[in-house]
C-alpha cells in the first residue's frame, strides 16, 4: 500500500517514512508544495497523510481538489486542536484527523485501520517474532516453546499492535484504535477485559507477565519473561 504524505516538517516527515515503513507501507514524500494535486495524480496512492499548514496553498484546499479526482482515504495530520478545524477537515471530505504532536503507534494504527475499512486489505501476511514467542497472524495463534494459543479477533489485533512495538509502550487509545472495526465498538473496559484473557491464556504455555503495564503509558511485551 502507497502512501502520500504531504508533510512540510522535515522531522515528521522522516518519523512517518521510517515508521510507517516497518509496517510495510510505502510513503511517498511531496517534494514541491505548489504541485500536489499534480504529484498525487502521479502516483495515485492508496492514502493521504495531509498537514493543514503549508507553503502556497492550505490542507483545506489540497482536501478540496483531491476529492474532485478521487475518493482515496485522507487523513488531517495539524497541530491544530480546535473543534472547528476539525469539522472543516470532516466537511471537506477528510476521512480523520490526527493531532501533532504525532504519537507514532496511534497514526499507524489509524491508518490501518483505515485502510482495512476501505479496501478489506490483508495486512497480517508474516509471521511476527518477540523475544521467543511467534505471532502467526493467518492462524491467529500464539507460539511459545512448541505449545499454542488460539487467539479471537480482538486478541490477535492487541498482540499484533505490541509485537510490532517491539517492546516500546503502546497508548490505550492506539490499542483501541487498532480494535475497532465498522462492526465492533470496543471501549477500555472491553480491552481490559480481552487482555485479562489474553495474559490466562499465555500462562497456559507458560508465559507470565508476558504484557506488562504501566499507568501513564499503556501496554507493552517484556523481553525478559
Amino acid at each position: 500500500m502507497r502512501i502520500y504524505l504531504v508533510e512540510d516538517d522535515p522531522s515528521i516527515a522522516r518519523l512517518l517514512q521510517e515508521g510507517l515503513g516497518k509496517w510495510d507501507l510505502e510513503v511517498s514524500l511531496c517534494r514541491d508544495f505548489s504541485r500536489v494535486l499534480d504529484e498525487f495524480k502521479a502516483l495515485w496512492p492508496d492514502l493521504v497523510l495531509l498537514d493543514i499548514t503549508l507553503p502556497s496553498y492550505n490542507g483545506y484546499y489540497w482536501c478540496q481538489e483531491i476529492r474532485k479526482e478521487s475518493q482515496v482515504p485522507i487523513i488531517f495530520l495539524s497541530a491544530r486542536n480546535e473543534n472547528m478545524d476539525i469539522l472543516m477537515a470532516l466537511q471537506i471530505g477528510a476521512d480523520d484527523y490526527i493531532t501533532k504532536p504525532i504519537d507514532l503507534n496511534l497514526t499507524v494504527s489509524k491508518i490501518r485501520a483505515l485502510l482495512r475499512r476501505t479496501y478489506a486489505y490483508n495486512l497480517d501476511n508474516h509471521d511476527l517474532q518477540f523475544a521467543g514467542v511467534s505471532l502467526n497472524q493467518g492462524k491467529s495463534e500464539l507460539l511459545y516453546q512448541d505449545l499454542a494459543i488460539d487467539l479471537t479477533k480482538t486478541e490477535l489485533s492487541i498482540i499484533e499492535t505490541l509485537f510490532r512495538a517491539k517492546g516500546d509502550y503502546v497508548s490505550t487509545n492506539a490499542l483501541l484504535e487498532s480494535c475497532w472495526d465498522q462492526r465492533d465498538f470496543i471501549d477500555q473496559n472491553t480491552l481490559a477485559v480481552n487482555i485479562s484473557r489474553l495474559r490466562k491464556k499465555m500462562q497456559e504455555i507458560g508465559l507470565e507477565d508476558f504484557i506488562v503495564t504501566k499507568r501513564n503509558l499503556g501496554y507493552r511485551l517484556n523481553k525478559d519473561d
